[in-house]
């Protein structure tokens, strides 16, 4: 099946192009377009982020509002992640010493340098994926299992995150690793993601589903961050809920049922929003603001000199 595809255009010149997978699914279920191998297995890295936070709260963590949505998060480090994140691990009677996540400097550009201004240097808490490794946390002292290992993909809290996973995609895994924050990753198809997030946006209001689906949508900057595009397209699309993932994956839902997932075949994150935005107009989503994420510019010297964009189909 023939690939989407995004170019660099560069003074007029296509000096790069990204090709991509992309599946959206109509309201009634059905494909409305498919591009590439959606069925071959991928990894959706973070876009899983919101079903392991479901199955955390099967197992009972207790997390509403915007700390529920930071535990469904990539944050980008800024002042009130890092705030909420040490609120999830308080509530749970633990401090920053309790995270397993690498050490890193906040992605946003600003906190950063306000870390280093400070005197500060990496920290775990700082880490992308610091709430939800606070919120596995506080779900293993809400069972009264290990801390220590919670990591561990043989530990009760990721064989339960395993189980909802494979429940909501209806695949069994088909291999598993070590994502980049050192918890354990799945393989599964894009159909199977995309009835994930299908399932999660039709559920039932207060079920763990819905919980999630609505706690990322009330807070879109709690999920990624004040600048990311994610957090731009919630805000510009009402209903929306939208997860990224490392290696360029992108998977969204909207309250319908209607349900969009991307993959760049070689992972490159500059191609990601363009095709997301195509998948959200293949389903008749119409905002404004999504002629700002279509395309994103290329610089020369400082200046605008071309474009991220997707290639007119034939």
């Amino acid at each position: 099946m023939e690939s989407l595809v995004v170019e660099v255009v560069r003074s007029g010149f296509a000096e790069s192009v990204h090709r991509a997978r992309m599946l959206a699914i109509g309201a009634d279920g059905t494909p409305v377009r498919a591009y590439g191998a959606v069925d071959a297995l991928a990894s959706p890295r973070s876009s899983m982020k919101p079903l392991q936070a479901i199955g955390m709260l099967r197992c009972g963590l207790g997390l509403e509002g915007e700390l529920l949505a930071l535990a469904c998060a990539s944050h980008s480090g800024e002042s009130f992640h890092v705030d909420g994140a040490r609120k999830i691990l308080a509530g749970a009677g633990l401090d920053d010493g309790a995270l397993r996540c690498p050490e890193a400097l906040p992605e946003n550009p600003e906190a950063a340098r306000a870390v280093l201004r400070a005197g500060g240097e990496p920290a775990r808490v700082y880490m992308n994926c610091s709430g939800k490794h606070a919120a596995m946390l506080a779900t293993c002292v809400a069972n009264g299992w290990p801390t220590e290992t919670y990591r561990d993909p043989a530990h009760p809290l990721q064989r339960a995150i395993r189980a909802t996973v494979e429940e909501l995609t209806g695949e069994r895994v088909a291999a598993s690793g070590v994502d980049g924050c050192g918890a354990p990753l799945f393989f599964v198809s894009m159909v199977g993601v995309a009835r994930a997030f299908r399932t999660v946006a039709l559920s039932p209001p207060g079920t763990p589903e819905r919980r999630v689906f609505d706690a990322m949508r009330a807070h879109p900057e709690w999920t990624s961050g004040t600048l990311r595009p994610e957090a731009a397209l919630m805000r510009a699309v009402p209903g929306l809920m939208v997860k990224a993932g490392a290696e360029a994956f992108d998977a969204f839902a909207l309250e319908d049922g209607r349900t969009g997932i991307v993959k760049i075949e070689d992972g490159g994150q500059r191609a990601r929003v363009p095709v997301t935005v195509a998948a959200l107009r293949a389903l008749g989503v119409t905002a404004p603001e999504l002629d700002g994420l279509a395309t994103s510019p290329v610089f020369g010297g400082g200046e605008p000199v071309g474009e991220i964009r997707l290639r007119p189909m034939a």
